[in-house]
C-alpha cells in the first residue's frame, strides 16, 4: 500500500459510522481470485486503491479482527422480489415498499449486485406474475432514480417461451435501461426440469391446488403450448438479444441436444442443467454452468434432478445463484469450500458468487479484490461453521 502505511497492528474496531467512501481496512483475511492472506486494503472514492499483505497502524484504520474480506456477492437470478409484491394469495403489497424491503434483504445477505429475475410469461395463465410484471419493473426503475437502493439492481427477464404471450411481452420490455440478462425457459411437463411428470403434478398441484382431471387437462394444455410456441419464441428472442448485445442464458437443459441448441443460439450461461450429461456438454461448449445455492444448502434438487454438489465434484460448477433464498448464496459458498471432494477451495468457491457471475454478465468493474475495481466488499466471520456478515460496502459506502 502507500509508503505512509506501517505494519504495526491497530487496536481500533469497526466503527458504527464511516466517513465518506475512503478508508483503510486492516487485519483482514483478504480473499482474491487466487489466494487468501492476512492483510490490508485501502479504498479511495469508492474504488480499491491499494492492497497489502501487512497490517497497518494509520489513525482511523479499521481493524477487521481477522474476518474474511471478500468481494460483494453478484446474484444473477433471484425471484425474491416477487414474494414481497404478493406475500400471500390475494395480497398485493405497495410497490415502493416491496422494492425497499427486497433490497434490504439482498444487502443483508451480502449481495451488492443483483439481477432481479422477472418472469415474462408463466406456466399459469392470469397469474400474479403476469398481472404485476410492469408494476415491478416500474418500481425498480423508480427506486434506482430516487437512489433508495443499497445494492445495484439490474433486470433479468425470464422468458417462459411456452406461454402464448411471451414474445409480445418481451418485445415491449427489451428496451428497459436496466436490462442486462435474458434467460429462455420452458417449464412444460415431460421435459427439462420436469421429465418426471409425477414431480410436475406434485409441484404444481401443491402450488396451485390443481387436482385430478383438472391436473390432467392442465398438463395437456401446457404440452400443447410448448409445441406451438417454444421453438419459435426461443429463436425470435435470441435474435433480438443478439441485436442488442444482451447476454443470454439457457434454463434447465437436460440433454446434449438441448445444450447444442443453446450454444447454437449463442447462450453463454447454462442455468440449472438437470443432468450431468448436460452440465458436461455445457462446459465443453463454453457455457458457464450455474446451479442453485439452495441445492447446495439443502443437499439436492427439489425436483429430483442432478445435485449441485455432484457437479462440483466433477469441477463443472461455475456460478451459484440464490434463486429463491438470498442468504443461501453465502451459506452455499462456505459449504462448497468444505466439501470432501475438495475440488473448490475458498478462493474458487467465492469466485462462483463474485468473479464468475460478474464476468458472465459483462460487469468488468467488480467481482474481484483488485486495484481499480469497485469497492463492493463483504466482511464475514464464522461461528460453528455458520458464516455471519459483519459489514457490507457498495462503492465504498457502508450499506449494512
Amino acid at each position: 500500500m502507500n509508503a505512509v502505511l506501517t505494519t504495526e497492528r491497530t487496536e481500533k474496531t469497526i466503527p458504527d459510522l464511516l466517513a465518506g467512501n475512503s478508508f483503510v481496512l486492516t487485519n483482514a483475511m483478504v480473499v482474491t481470485e487466487t489466494e487468501c492472506f492476512s492483510g490490508s486494503l485501502e479504498v479511495k472514492n469508492g474504488l480499491i486503491a491499494n492492497i497489502d499483505s501487512g497490517n497497518v497502524s494509520l489513525p482511523g484504520a479499521i481493524d477487521c479482527e481477522s474476518a474474511w474480506l471478500m468481494p460483494g456477492l453478484v446474484e444473477l437470478h433471484t425471484d425474491n422480489l416477487e414474494k414481497y409484491f404478493a406475500p400471500r394469495p390475494g395480497v398485493i403489497w405497495p410497490a415502493s415498499s416491496a422494492v425497499v424491503t427486497h433490497d434490504a434483504q439482498i444487502a443483508a445477505s451480502g449481495i451488492t449486485t443483483v439481477f432481479d429475475a422477472i418472469s415474462v410469461g408463466d406456466i399459469m395463465a392470469g397469474s400474479t406474475r403476469l398481472e404485476y410484471l410492469s408494476i415491478m419493473i416500474k418500481a425498480l426503475a423508480e427506486a434506482r432514480k430516487q437512489g433508495t437502493q443499497r445494492a445495484e439492481h439490474f433486470l433479468h427477464l425470464r422468458c417462459e417461451v411456452s406461454h402464448p404471450e411471451a414474445l409480445e411481452m418481451f418485445s415491449s420490455l427489451v428496451d428497459e435501461d436496466a436490462l442486462r440478462l435474458v434467460s429462455i425457459m420452458d417449464h412444460s411437463p415431460g421435459q427439462r426440469q420436469f421429465v418426471n411428470i409425477d414431480k410436475y403434478r406434485e409441484y404444481y398441484g401443491g402450488k396451485h391446488g390443481i387436482k385430478g382431471a383438472d391436473m390432467e387437462k392442465f398438463i395437456s394444455e401446457r404440452i400443447e403450448w410448448s409445441r406451438r410456441f417454444s421453438d419459435r419464441y426461443r429463436k425470435a428472442i435470441a435474435e433480438i438479444c443478439h441485436e442488442r448485445s444482451i447476454p443470454l442464458a439457457s434454463h434447465d437443459d437436460a440433454t446434449v441436444e438441448h445444450v447444442a441448441e443453446s450454444a447454437y443460439y449463442g447462450m453463454s450461461i447454462a442455468e440449472f442443467p438437470t443432468t450431468l450429461e448436460a452440465a458436461q456438454a455445457s462446459n465443453d461448449l463454453g457455457l458457464k454452468v450455474m446451479m442453485g445455492a439452495p441445492n447446495i444448502v439443502r443437499g439436492g434438487s427439489h425436483s429430483g434432478n442432478i445435485a449441485a454438489a455432484a457437479l462440483a465434484d466433477e469441477g463443472l460448477l461455475d456460478i451459484l445463484s440464490s434463486d429463491y433464498y438470498p442468504s443461501s448464496l453465502l451459506d452455499g459458498v462456505f459449504m462448497l469450500a468444505r466439501m470432501e471432494s475438495n475440488a473448490y477451495d475458498l478462493c474458487r468457491a467465492i469466485a462462483t458468487v463474485t468473479a464468475a457471475p460478474a464476468a458472465s454478465a459483462g460487469l468488468v468493474d467488480r467481482g474481484t479484490i483488485s486495484i481499480g475495481k469497485r469497492a463492493d466488499l463483504l466482511l464475514v466471520t464464522e461461528r460453528q461453521s455458520q458464516p455471519l456478515i459483519r459489514s457490507v460496502w457498495t462503492r465504498g459506502t457502508r450499506v449494512f
